[in-house]
C-alpha cells in the first residue's frame, strides 16, 4: 500500500486531535520549522485466526477483536530529517464509540506489508499513546512525541480495546491522498512551499569546486539507453521533450576504450547548451577488482590517463564501476570482494592523479538496495574521503504496487530490511560522510511493458522532497523504453500525464543552475 501522492498534507475537517491544540494556525514560510507530511512505505494488519494472511493490498486497516480474531495493524514510515515533534494521523471508516486505540513503536522495520502475517510479525516495544474515539468520529491525531529521533525508517503498531467491534482505517491504498495515514512531522529549517506556490526565482547559482553548485541542484540525464539511437541523439531529442538542456550528459565505457568519444566531446562544447559530462567506466573489465587493485591494468589507466589530458580541458564526473553491490563476491579468493572494490577505487583514483588527472572528479555510485544496505560487507565498499568527491545513488521507482513502489522520499532512503546499519541510503550518506555532495546519478520511475501505469503521481513528488534534502546536488535521469531486462519502461515519454508532470519537474527555478 505505497503512496504515490505528494509529502505535504492537510489536516482534515472536523479531525479530533489528540495531545495538540485544535486549530493552530499553519506556519509561514518564513519561520524556521517545516511541517512535513510523509505517507506510508508499508502498511497492512494481521489476523489471530487467520495466521496465513497477508492484507498489503487492502484499501483499509483493521484494529480490535471480532469474535475472537484480534487484528493489529502496522504502518512504516521512513523520513530524510530528525523531528521535534510528530503526530500520526488516521482517517477512519468507523470505529466503536468509546474505544481506545492505541499506537506502539515497533522494534524493527525489515517486516513488508506484502508477506506480513501474524505469524511473522514483529515485535513491539513499550512506547505508547493512546486515543478514545467518540462516535461518529472521522480522524484521530495521536500526538507520538520527539520520537523521530534521527533520519530513518519507523513502525507503528495500532491495536484497539474493543472486543465486539473492529476500528477500520483508510490504508494508503485508498483513491484519497488525503485519507492515507499521514505521519506529520515538525522539522527544523525554512519552511518549504506547498506544491501549488510557485517556486520563487533562483539567480546566481553556478558551479564551483568540484562542480558542486553554490546554490540550485544540477540537472542530467543519460536518454536512449538500450536503444539504437545514438546516446547524443537521444539526449537532444530528450532534452526538446522534457523543455530543459541536461548540464550533465551521462554515458558509460569499459576496459581499454578511450573516451570521451569525439561525439561526447562535441556536446560539452555547444555554447547555447552548456553541458559536462558523467563518464562510467569499468576499469576492470575481463578482470577483477583485485587485479586492478594489484597493478595489473596501470598500462589500461595510464592510456586513458594520457588521453584524457590530451583530449579534454574542462572538468568532468567520473564513476567507477557503478553499482558494485550486484558484482561483490564474498569469496575472499574471488578478488571481487567489497574490501576489493574498495581498493580498485582507490588505487585508480591515486594513480589518475599522479598521472596529472586533475579535471576527473569522482562520483562513488552506489545501488543504495535496501537488502545491500543490510549486508555486513557494505560499508566496506567505501573507498575513503579522501578519494570520493560526491557520494552517488543509482534508484528507481516503481509506478505499479509492489516492488519499490513509493514517493521519492522512497527513492533517497530505503531502509536496511536486516543487519547492523539502521541508516537508510541518505541517512548514511550525510551521517557518515557529511559534507559529501550527493548526486542521484542514475533515476527513474518506470512500469511493465505489458501495461501503463501513471508515472505523473510519483513524479509529482520529487520537488518538495528534493528540496528537503539539501545535500542532493545533481539529478540525472535514465530514461529508456525498455531495460536490460526487457521488461520494464523507464522513458518520461510513456504517457502524456507523465511527461507533463516530468517537464513541471525539469522547468523548476531550483535546477536553473550555471556550469563554470
Amino acid at each position: 500500500m505505497r503512496r504515490t501522492q505528494g509529502v505535504f498534507g492537510t489536516l482534515l475537517a472536523g479531525s479530533l486531535a489528540v495531545g495538540a491544540i485544535a486549530g493552530a494556525p499553519a506556519q509561514a514560510a518564513t519561520t524556521t520549522t517545516t511541517q512535513l507530511s510523509v505517507s506510508a512505505s508499508d502498511d497492512a494488519y494481521t489476523s489471530s485466526a487467520r495466521k496465513s494472511l497477508t492484507t498489503g493490498s487492502e484499501t483499509k486497516l483493521v484494529a480490535g477483536t471480532v469474535a475472537g480474531d484480534r487484528k493489529v495493524s502496522y504502518l512504516k514510515f521512513t523520513t530524510g530529517k530528525a523531528a521535534t515533534g510528530a503526530k500520526l494521523a488516521l482517517a477512519l471508516d468507523g470505529a466503536p464509540a468509546g474505544s481506545t486505540l492505541t499506537v506502539t513503536r515497533v522494534l524493527t522495520s525489515s517486516w513488508a506489508e506484502s508477506t506480513l502475517t501474524s505469524t511473522n510479525a514483529p515485535a513491539l516495544g513499550t512506547t505508547t499513546v493512546s486515543a478514545k474515539l467518540a462516535a461518529g468520529q472521522r480522524e484521530v491525531v495521536l500526538d507520538l512525541g520527539a520520537q523521530i529521533t534521527a533520519a530513518g525508517t519507523y513502525s507503528f503498531a495500532i491495536s484497539s480495546s474493543s472486543t465486539t467491534a473492529a476500528t477500520r482505517i483508510h490504508s494508503t491504498e485508498h483513491g484519497t491522498a488525503g485519507l492515507r495515514p499521514a505521519l506529520r512531522l515538525t522539522v527544523a529549517g525554512a519552511a518549504t512551499p506547498a506544491p501549488a506556490t510557485p517556486a520563487a526565482p533562483v539567480s546566481g547559482c553556478t558551479t564551483g569546486a568540484k562542480l558542486v553548485p553554490t546554490c540550485g541542484v544540477l540537472w542530467g540525464a543519460a536518454a536512449g539507453g538500450f536503444t539504437s539511437t545514438p546516446r547524443d541523439t537521444a539526449l537532444k531529442q530528450w532534452e526538446a521533450a522534457t523543455g530543459r538542456t541536461a548540464a550533465i550528459y551521462h554515458t558509460y565505457h569499459k576496459g581499454n576504450e578511450l573516451f570521451p568519444t569525439k561525439a561526447e566531446l562535441a556536446m560539452t562544447q555547444d555554447a547555447a547548451k552548456p553541458r559536462t559530462l558523467l563518464l562510467n567506466w569499468k576499469v576492470a573489465y575481463g578482470d577483477t577488482w583485485a587485479g586492478v587493485k594489484a597493478g595489473k591494468q596501470d598500462k589500461r589507466i595510464d592510456r586513458w590517463a594520457a588521453y584524457v589530458k590530451a583530449n579534454v580541458k574542462k572538468p568532468f564526473f567520473l564513476a567507477l564501476h557503478h553499482e558494485p553491490e550486484n558484482d561483490v563476491n564474498t569469496n575472499p579468493e574471488s578478488g571481487m570482494t567489497a574490501k576489493d572494490y574498495a581498493g580498485m577505487y582507490r588505487h585508480v583514483i591515486q594513480r589518475l592523479r599522479a598521472n596529472g588527472v586533475t579535471n576527473a572528479i569522482n562520483v562513488v555510485a552506489y545501488m543504495g538496495n535496501e537488502t545491500y544496505l543490510a549486508k555486513s560487507w557494505w560499508p566496506d565498499l567505501y573507498p575513503g574521503d579522501d578519494v570520493v568527491d560526491w557520494i552517488g545513488l543509482d534508484s528507481y521507482l516503481n509506478a505499479e504496487k509492489g516492488y519499490h513502489h513509493g514517493d521519492f522520499n522512497n527513492l533517497l532512503d530505503r531502509g536496511p530490511v536486516a543487519g547492523t546499519n539502521k541508516l537508510g541510503f541518505y541517512g548514511w550518506a550525510t551521517t557518515k560522510h557529511a559534507g559529501k555532495p550527493i548526486m542521484v546519478a542514475e533515476w527513474g520511475v518506470y512500469h511493465s511493458l505489458k501495461r501503463t501505469a501513471d508515472k505523473g503521481a510519483v513524479f509529482d513528488t520529487v520537488l518538495n522532497q528534493l528540496k528537503a534534502r539539501p545535500a542532493v546536488k545533481a539529478m540525472v535521469y535514465f530514461d529508456c523504453p525498455a531495460d536490460d531486462t526487457g521488461d520494464r519502461n523507464i522513458a518520461v515519454t510513456s504517457s502524456a500525464s507523465a511527461l507533463a508532470a516530468f517537464k513541471k519537474i525539469a522547468a523548476d527555478p531550483i535546477f536553473n543552475v550555471s556550469l563554470k
